[in-house]
């Protein structure tokens, strides 16, 4: 099977794309290696899939790993409609996992522009490309921002999102609906994933886990929203890892009646964390108080999150289960050794 990964310089696609080639897949990353956030990092990831920066830097070149023959990169946007179905074209992939987005609730308030060419443009692109290339399976990220104004606890896939309140959510919203509607007129698979707060070793440098430990480390205040009155359902890095593969993997036999043709899942722990525990985990693990900054809400937040998994373990079996504490020291060791801390 040959597996297309978009945004695989990315947090969740590089780890996406790591497992995929440890179960001996041929994948074929893409990126567009965007300045949203310290391109080292990116780059830093490709490294450990072998791919040289000098090679992922160069628009349009197709760099081959040299430590992982079953791995290629691309450096491309989504929104590049005369490349991408050229790479389609020519790659001939059974399967695309779509990661690549504009990422961040709040930068959504500063660049919408962005968030439109990626999410929706770029996502368009991808849904063509599957449409005319013979695409068996597209397994694509969604976000639990779409739960919005949601009072409903916890989230189920059958709840109303109708009332996004940030860009990136409603862009979100809308990848949703273009899917069902490409699925229902082309016949092809599609997978939506609302992902939960995703964190662990490699994380973006604008998450939460990253933001504390950053921190903290430096001595600098660490900016609390709603005078932490927040809750999210944060999942490790692992366990969205294994949900996704497992639905990557599953055996496409033609035999899906129309509805099956679409799904949406929920990928979360299954259980609603307060922020000011989820500090104190990190206080724990640096054994060091934090300096805490107390703020009001932003624009976009929401103030609980929280996965109802159960169709995800009904169809696959799987439940993410990674305890805050086992995560939050492995983040931490991460970025000791990343930034070559104490």
């Amino acid at each position: 099977m040959k597996i297309l990964v978009t945004g695989a310089a990315g947090f969740i696609g590089f780890f996406i794309t790591k497992d995929l080639l440890g179960k001996g897949y041929t994948v074929v990353g893409l990126d567009n290696i965007n300045d949203y956030y310290d391109v080292a990092l990116k780059y830093a990831r490709l490294a450990e899939l072998g791919i040289a920066r000098e090679d992922a830097s160069v628009i349009g070149h197709h760099a081959q790993s040299t430590e992982q023959p079953k791995f290629s990169f691309v450096r491309m946007g989504l929104e590049d409609r005369e490349k991408l179905p050229e790479l389609f074209k020519a790659q001939k992939f059974d399967v695309v996992c779509n990661l690549a987005a504009q990422a961040g609730v709040r930068y959504s308030l500063e660049n919408p522009e962005a968030y439109i060419d990626s999410n929706v443009v770029g996502f368009l692109n991808i849904l063509e490309c599957c449409r005319h290339h013979n695409i068996k399976h597209l397994v694509y990220a969604s976000s639990s921002s779409v739960y919005g104004l949601n009072e409903k606890i916890p989230f189920e896939t059958t709840d109303s999102v109708d009332h996004p309140v940030s860009l990136y959510a409603a862009t979100k919203k809308s990848n949703e609906l273009m899917a069902h509607s490409y699925s229902h007129l082309y016949g092809f698979k599609t997978t939506g994933l609302r992902f939960f707060t995703v964190y662990g070793p490699w994380g973006r440098p604008d998450m939460a886990m990253f933001l504390f430990t950053d921190a903290i480390i430096k001595g600098k205040p660490i900016k609390v929203f709603n005078q932490g009155k927040l809750e999210r359902d944060f999942t490790y890095i692992d366990d969205i890892t294994e949900g996704v593969v497992r639905i990557l993997e599953t055996p496409l036999t033609g035999t899906f009646d129309k509805t099956a043709l679409y799904k949406v899942y929920n990928i979360g722990n299954s259980k609603s964390v307060k922020l000011m525990d989820f500090i104190a985990a990190i206080e724990d693990s640096l054994e060091t108080t934090a300096t805490k900054d107390m703020m009001a809400m932003q624009p976009g937040d929401v103030e609980k999150t929280w996965a109802n998994v159960d169709d995800l373990i009904a169809d696959y079996g799987y439940r993410p289960n990674t305890p805050i504490s086992v995560g939050v020291g492995k983040f931490v060791n991460w970025y000791k050794g990343y930034y070559s801390v104490g």
